[in-house]
């Protein structure tokens, strides 16, 4: 007969981006009354890092615990952005159910999708929060309906499809079962937890099997293991078995162990089947490796992991400014710090190339890669990265790219714009639903190059009303021909110096200009945008030629435009195959990879030579 443990729950928390994951979380450590009564708790407390904080997304999953009533949940808050579902994946291995989070207003969203399908995989048992219902034109039923046809488009079980539904309003931590009416406090949503999640089972009488998900570095512990107990009892002090991914065992004693309970760790001395805990003592442990016995070697199945479907190039500082605002410039510290970054992001993968100084760092999407790199430039860092491009593979014989699956909501009036541009780019129309109220949801295959730079054009076309959002689908033919790609030509710098006003007003004219009076350029960097579809060389490090005549209104009618200043996932997406983008802690440039502008007619004069021949 199996006996199960019945003071514990394991739960993971899924959900779009901004469907409010996170508030949820937050409310439910709050009310479960694991902090002190006048314990400051701060909003979006599982968010720890600056960059979570300053976007309001969740990059790395967080593992917390709360008491309510005799049952510990052990609750795990996962990323939404599918760029970063190496995070998701590994989290469903770690629990027994899921909490499925939908926004009341907006429904399914691409990557509900995603998240669902990973934990429908796992068979784990779901429970549907449909959060937000205070919003104006909140629609539970309808959400409801669509969540129940995604469920079904997944191929779920039958015993999947009988989820429980909970309303609730995370801001202002309510819930209830009846969506016409809230109750005071989310103890519906508690209590639903308890009746619904399974308990894990309690064979802790059997030899022990432990399973690393997630890594975490300390300076006093090194390197930290996160992971579920699958079977067995673990104690500190214990000699035990590593099983690694390629087939060799190492043993080593547990130092330290860590339990989880609010936002804290707390140092516990054994632990046994269901719980989640974090071990250390272990210097090279990866995520995946099965912790065992010494007499008993048994690992449990690998994790398997999606590939990364978007490469860059990342090289070292190489321009005429290098060294002058970052402190790390050299290629052994950029390896060192790629090296750093593999141990706990196990979506990445960063492969040497034939020069010490490059590297090619591939992962999920722009923005995982977007945030190793503002990582790194906070830390002090200068790099340069080349435009990202898509990973060609071989599907059965036949060369393949990802196709990403795109939703879009926009007001009536734009539809006509975004389903030509997005033609242009290959796009696939799927599905089109008119909501009524003057809003539309469009829904398209695009092949992934085809979306790479496509927000910038997507926001200018629909003046910022348009709601763009896309998740990894599958690998599907190439689409013959150019897909996506800039139309538009640059304006190169032709001088080394700072950028005069007089300078910059003599070329206005000739398109959009990226950078403001002052800014100090060098030769073959990138300073604006040109109106046509060829590059021009351009001096706006040119000053205004001395006379002694003076009109005395002529120098103060003349206004300046606005220049556009790009962020950083903006730079990456403008690149050509041409440029590089070059990060510092303090600035973030384009430029040309050949500076010299005889030297880049020479290069382009040989291609076109070559091309004909």
């Amino acid at each position: 007969m199996t006996e199960y443990r019945n003071d514990i729950k394991n739960i993971a928390i899924i959900a779009h981006v901004d469907h409010g994951k996170t508030t949820l979380v937050d409310e439910l450590l709050k009310q479960s009354g694991t902090f002190r009564v006048n314990e400051q708790v701060e909003e979006r407390a599982m968010d720890s890092n600056a960059i979570e904080k300053e976007r309001g997304i969740t990059i790395l999953a967080k593992n917390t615990a709360i008491n309510y009533g005799d049952t510990r949940i052990n609750i795990l808050d996962t990323p939404g952005h599918a760029d970063f579902g190496g995070e998701v994946e590994r989290i469903m291995k770690m629990v027994d159910g899921v909490l499925l989070v939908v926004d009341a207003y907006e429904g399914c969203m691409p990557q509900t999708r995603f998240v669902l399908k990973k934990a429908l995989e796992q068979k784990l048992t779901p429970i549907v929060v449909v959060n937000k219902i205070d919003r104006d034109f909140a629609r539970p039923t309808e959400v409801v309906d669509e969540v129940v046809d995604l469920f079904i488009d997944l191929g779920a079980d039958e015993d999947q499809l009988d989820f429980p539904v909970v309303f609730a309003s995370a801001i202002n931590g309510t819930a209830s079962l009846n969506h016409e009416q809230q109750d005071e406090n989310m103890n519906s949503l508690f209590e639903t937890i308890i009746e619904t999640i399974p308990s894990p089972v309690d064979n802790s009488r059997e030899p022990l099997q432990f399973q690393v998900t997630m890594l975490d570095y300390n300076d006093y512990l090194g390197r930290v293991g996160i992971g579920r107990v699958f079977r067995g009892t673990i104690e500190v002090g214990q000699q035990v078995a590593l099983m690694k991914l390629d087939g060799s065992i190492k043993q080593f004693r547990v130092t330290k162990m860590f339990g989880f309970l609010g936002l804290k760790r707390i140092e516990i001395t054994s632990a046994k089947a269901g719980d989640l805990i974090a071990v250390s003592g272990m210097e090279e442990i990866n995520v995946g490796e099965t912790v065992c016995p010494v007499e008993h070697q048994e690992a449990l199945p690998i994790l398997r992991i999606d590939e990364p479907t978007l490469q860059m190039t990342f090289l070292v500082n190489n321009s005429p400014f290098a060294g002058r605002e970052g402190k790390w410039v050299t290629s052994r510290k950029l390896e060192e710090r790629l090296t750093a970054e593999l141990e706990t992001d196990v979506s990445l993968r960063v492969d040497n190339t034939d020069s010490p100084d490059v590297w090619i760092v591939s992962g999920r999407g722009e923005l995982h890669l977007s945030i190793l790199i503002e990582n790194m430039r906070r830390e002090g860092f200068e790099l340069q990265v080349s435009k990202p491009e898509v990973i060609i593979r071989e599907v059965d014989g036949v060369r393949s790219e990802p196709v990403e699956r795109v939703q879009i909501d926009v007001p009536e009036e734009y539809t006509g714009a975004v389903m030509e541009s997005l033609g242009e780019r290959k796009g696939e129309m799927t599905n089109m639903t008119n909501s009524g109220n003057g809003q539309v949801r469009l829904e398209f295959m695009v092949p992934a190059r085809g979306l790479i730079g496509y927000t910038t054009e997507f926001l200018t076309q629909t003046r910022g009303y348009g709601i763009i959002n896309h998740s990894f689908d599958s690998y599907q033919p190439m689409a013959a021909g150019q897909v996506g790609g800039r139309r538009q030509g640059v304006l190169v710098s032709m001088e080394t110096g700072k950028a005069s006003q007089y300078g910059i007003m003599q070329v206005e004219d000739r398109g959009t200009i990226f950078i403001e009076p002052g800014t100090e350029i060098y030769e073959g960097m990138i300073v604006g945008e040109h109106t046509r579809e060829n590059d021009l060389t351009v001096n706006v490090t040119k000053m205004k030629a001395q006379t002694n005549v003076r009109s005395a209104t002529k120098d103060q009618t003349v206004t300046m435009k606005k220049p556009r200043i790009m962020t950083l996932e903006e730079a990456l997406e403008y690149l050509n195959e041409d440029e590089y983008c070059e990060l510092t802690p303090e600035s973030i440039r384009l430029r040309k990879k050949i500076l010299n502008k005889s030297e880049r007619e020479r290069v382009e004069k040989r291609k076109k030579l070559s091309q004909q021949s």
